[in-house]
């Protein structure tokens, strides 16, 4: 178990009055217990609570690696690459009017309107239907057995017939994802790992993030499945084919990070630029606790101001649930808490997060100014393990029972 507070160097006083989590060994035991009884090889848990830290690794790399996991550890983030990387930089874009919300998708790339696609469901397709998967395209296709290059793979993302009207249907699709990575990139000038670095990671000091992590990484890089497609365990290449075939940057999979940083990527945003307050329009449908800067008092660069890249007015837009269509629990990128979700049953109302396919997870509290981050590599050797699904949720709920304010269930 580590324990550290939110800044690089000590501070006079704490930025919590809690020196602990008085649950803490509880998160501990449950997540040790779980792991040794066989559902991932390793996993770390990351949690910040009103500007502190805590973290435990547990298991194993790899079946070839017996080192323990820890906060430092990198893992394959697969879909958290979707709000980590490709919302942020969508909210940048909105922020700096590069493009909007409600901009038809054919407005901002034009390959997905040319020529005989240039229907009106196509030109009714905007952004804001990419975010909330909502957009009618279908979930998937394999596009690298269809395509050579990246370019390929674009091309025919953009030409994929819509399956069903825009806003009547949530589909989960990383094909809606792969259309807003094309979006920022030539709206930015810049490929999305170049974008990220220099507006998002660098100013974060998110040292441990990056598509494509170099070789010297290899050692604290969890292994993912053992792939028949490259014919080889995956270790620093990314697990999603689609992905591979896109050089290994796209908004929907690419993404490798670390507990540690994913911590204080999450105290960015829960902080805002300068710990803002108030700024935007109030939205009906919020939350009690989602005031903008709420948790203006966290801060990863142990300033009082946040290097996070867009207004916390903004971060609330795109935390909100959309019901887009109907009924559905997404916000724009992010989703948010429903049912028996991953996020369990205590986290509240106003929290937001996502997952990813290879064993990781993000939840985000800002009426707590909590963050919960789970990584594993679960698909190791194989994707065939399911017996993951539900360790998110538990890990959740421990968590959120550990915290001061909050009475244990019996």
């Amino acid at each position: 178990m580590l324990l550290s507070t939110a800044c690089a160097a000590p501070r006079a006083t704490p930025t919590a009055p809690y020196p602990s989590l008085p649950g803490w060994n509880s998160v501990v035991h449950l997540l040790d217990s779980l792991v040794t009884d066989g559902v991932a090889p390793g996993a770390v848990v990351g949690v910040s609570y009103q500007g502190r830290h805590w973290f435990h690794g547990t298991g194993r790399l790899g079946d070839a690696d017996t080192a323990v996991p820890d906060s430092s550890t990198v893992y394959d983030l697969a879909s958290l690459t979707k709000v980590i990387g490709l919302t942020t930089a969508v909210m940048i874009g909105v922020n700096e009017r590069r493009f909007s919300l409600d901009d038809s998708v054919v407005h901002d790339l034009n390959a997905f309107g040319a020529g005989t696609r240039a229907t009106p469901d196509r030109r009714a397709v905007t952004l804001r239907h990419l975010l909330t998967h909502s957009s009618g395209l279908p979930a998937w296709r394999a596009l690298y057995q269809e395509s050579t290059t990246r370019d390929e793979a674009f091309a025919l993302a953009d030409s994929t017939p819509l399956d069903t009207l825009p806003g009547t249907r949530f589909v989960y699709s990383d094909l809606g994802a792969i259309l807003l990575t094309q979006i920022v990139e030539q709206s930015f000038g810049e490929r999305l790992d170049s974008l990220l670095q220099r507006r998002l990671f660098a100013p974060l000091r998110m040292t441990d993030t990056r598509f494509l992590p170099p070789a010297e990484w290899l050692p604290r890089i969890a292994p993912t499945e053992a792939d028949p497609w490259r014919g080889h365990v995956l270790r620093g290449e990314v697990h999603d084919e689609n992905a591979a075939r896109l050089d290994g940057v796209s908004g929907h999979a690419g993404l490798f990070s670390s507990a540690r940083d994913l911590v204080r990527f999450a105290d960015g945003l829960l902080a805002g630029p300068g710990g803002e307050r108030g700024a935007g329009n109030r939205e009906q449908n919020r939350p009690a606790g989602r005031e903008p800067g709420a948790c203006s008092a966290v801060s990863p660069s142990g300033t009082s101001r946040s290097p996070f890249p867009v207004p916390a007015s903004l971060v609330l837009q795109f935390t909100t649930r959309q019901h887009l269509p109907p009924g559905s629990s997404r916000a724009l990128g992010w989703d948010t808490p429903s049912g028996e979700s991953s996020a369990g049953n205590r986290m509240s109302p106003a929290s937001f997060g996502h997952t990813g396919f290879t064993g990781t997870s993000i939840w985000i509290d800002p009426s707590r100014c909590l963050a919960i981050v789970l990584l594993s590599n679960r698909v190791h050797p194989t994707r065939a393990n399911a017996r993951w699904t539900p360790v998110r949720a538990l890990i959740a709920n421990a968590v959120v029972e550990a915290l001061p304010d909050v009475t244990p269930r019996h």
